[in-house]
């Protein structure tokens, strides 16, 4: 093995890692996955301890950290903002350098994007991102894993994401950038991709559509998310109006290609954000998606940790 990275990695939104290390980490996951089906037991991070902290609660990351750091030898150490000082009655800040001196690896799930930049700022130990208000980059990595695995490489696709402008829209679209692929953005009025809040420098790499039907033309990927992301109840009402049209259909799915996959990921609402017949469906691929959480994020968590194997 590698002696590990001479510094400290985080990995806060899907930009943070290269092309070429993307490569590299879809690779390992390949690896690593295999090795789980044949029943193969791989414990590279032995005496190794992960941090999880969730201020928003959570069932696919959760399961998939904590399973895949027990598979891989590791240990887990659960914190809720109901347990823990964290964002309460002491600083980001301070608990960063606190917890950071105890584990090897940190995953926050919070909301300002702000608060986990703060935290790595001040952690000795590698950080990721769990989810946050404007970014979901280890989803984003287990989607392009799960098309990988299905249908290819994804440079030169085209995905269609219908729907909210949320932290999965800001994610695709860095991912597009950085990977070289296209994606069809249709939102209702008031709910667009801020490319500034995206964090993208290439607006090339998307193209926006007032109807989501023309979004879907001749996609290789369909894509959506719940109407009304955690934190934001409160305009739930005014969402499932605003975003009536905006349900992924068959009609839509015909106007894809006919070996277009669909993609949610999860917890989805059947008839709201995706019909039955879609999400239940041959082309949906929601539960290798779901189930590929945990791979990917054993793959970068190794990276991040050891580096390259044998590199």
């Amino acid at each position: 093995m590698s002696p590990g990275p001479s510094l400290i990695r985080h990995y806060l939104q899907f930009k943070d890692l290269r092309a070429e290390e993307y490569a590299y980490v879809f690779e390992r996951t390949r690896e690593i996955k295999k090795r789980f089906k044949n029943y193969e037991k791989y414990q590279p991070l032995v005496d190794r301890t992960l941090a999880m902290i969730f201020e928003k609660a959570s069932t696919r990351t959760r399961v998939s950290f904590e399973a895949g750091m027990y598979q891989m030898g590791g240990s887990v150490v659960h914190l809720t903002t109901g347990d823990s000082q964290f964002g309460r009655s002491e600083p980001v800040e301070d608990s960063a350098r606190v917890i950071s001196r105890m584990v090897d690896l940190v995953m926050i799930r919070t909301f300002e994007q702000k608060k986990i930049e703060d935290f790595a700022a001040h952690s000795r130990v590698p950080v990721i991102n769990g989810l946050t208000n404007e970014f979901h980059p280890c989803q984003i990595l287990a989607d392009i894993f799960t098309f990988i695995e299905h249908r290819g490489e994804i440079h030169g696709k085209t995905v269609a994401w219908v729907g909210d402008g949320n932290n999965m829209a800001n994610t695709w679209l860095q991912a597009a950038e950085i990977l070289g692929f296209k994606v069809h953005v249709s939102t209702p009025g008031g709910y667009e991709v801020d490319p500034k809040v995206a964090g993208i420098s290439d607006t090339g790499c998307y193209r926006v559509f007032k109807d989501p039907l023309e979004a879907c033309r001749g996609a290789h990927l369909v894509t959506t998310d719940v109407w009304t992301s955690m934190g934001y109840e409160a305009e739930s009402a005014a969402r499932d109006k605003a975003f009536a049209n905006w349900c992924v259909d068959d009609r839509m799915m015909a106007a894809a290609r006919s070996d277009a996959l669909f993609m949610h990921c999860l917890p989805a609402h059947r008839g709201d954000e995706v019909t039955a017949s879609v999400i239940d469906g041959p082309q949906s691929a929601v539960w290798d998606e779901a189930e590929n959480r945990m791979h990917v994020q054993k793959a970068l968590m190794e990276y991040l940790l050891l580096g390259r194997i044998g590199g």
